[in-house]
């Protein structure tokens, strides 16, 4: 069943994959390995990570860790990320699997269809804002312009660091049994800096160790994310 709904995502954006995107759409998945509904969308986000024009992001919570099994990649940070995104949406209750598609449409479950709609619906958006990222080394140089009209800030620039493949043997909770590979899993996210949105910047950050990197810029920490970046 998996591999269908992946081969349906892939056929759907067929036309945009074959370009690399200098601005990918952000998928944001909130999932646990405590959670029984959350494998076939972690199978989703592994399809995507595949991809050139989206930047999918797993991000961990922990709320499920006390049904048997701790999540060994689960962070307390994350699990107040996805309440602050409930909170700006309306929404009073959290859910897992839960994609947010750049910091705007939320997803609950594994809708491959509406997912497909969103990221072309955003691929075909105006650019609003320039962003270039650039790793030498430990060292990740940024740079910020409009890339039209300024625009209202203050945007916050978002630095987040994330393993493109990570596998876990889960042997109690709702998957006890099974051996699931998660792609893109976030190991930290950290605040860079505010940006006013009409001027030229630049940022500078250390980025030592293996993980890679993205950046993005968002209006506020959980409004729409205006451009991201891959080093």
């Amino acid at each position: 069943m998996m591999k269908l709904i992946a081969a349906c995502l892939s056929a759907i954006l067929a036309v945009s994959a074959a370009e690399a995107a200098d601005d990918p759409v952000v998928v944001e998945l909130f999932t646990s390995q405590g959670c029984s509904s959350c494998p076939p969308a972690d199978d989703l986000l592994r399809e995507l990570a595949t991809r050139d024009d989206v930047l999918p992001l797993a991000l961990h919570v922990d709320y499920w860790d006390y049904i048997g099994w701790k999540d060994p990649f689960a962070n307390p940070a994350f699990t107040k990320r996805q309440k602050a995104y409930a909170r700006a949406g309306g929404r009073r209750m959290i859910y897992t699997p839960q994609m947010i598609v750049n910091g705007t449409e939320d997803l609950v479950g594994v809708k491959t269809m509406e997912l497909a709609d969103l990221i072309m619906a955003h691929k075909a958006a105006p650019t609003r804002v320039s962003l270039k990222a650039h790793r030498d080394g430990a060292t990740l140089t940024i740079r910020l312009a409009p890339a039209d009209q300024p625009l209202k800030g203050p945007l916050t620039v978002h630095l987040v660091r994330f393993v493109p493949l990570q596998t876990t043997e889960i042997t109690r909770g709702e998957n006890a049994g099974r051996t699931i590979d998660y792609a893109n899993v976030v190991s930290n996210w950290a605040v860079l800096g505010q940006w006013d949105g009409s001027s030229d910047t630049e940022l500078s950050a250390d980025v030592d160790g293996p993980d890679q990197v993205a950046v993005l810029v968002q209006s506020g920490t959980t409004g729409p994310i205006m451009a991201a970046a891959r080093p």
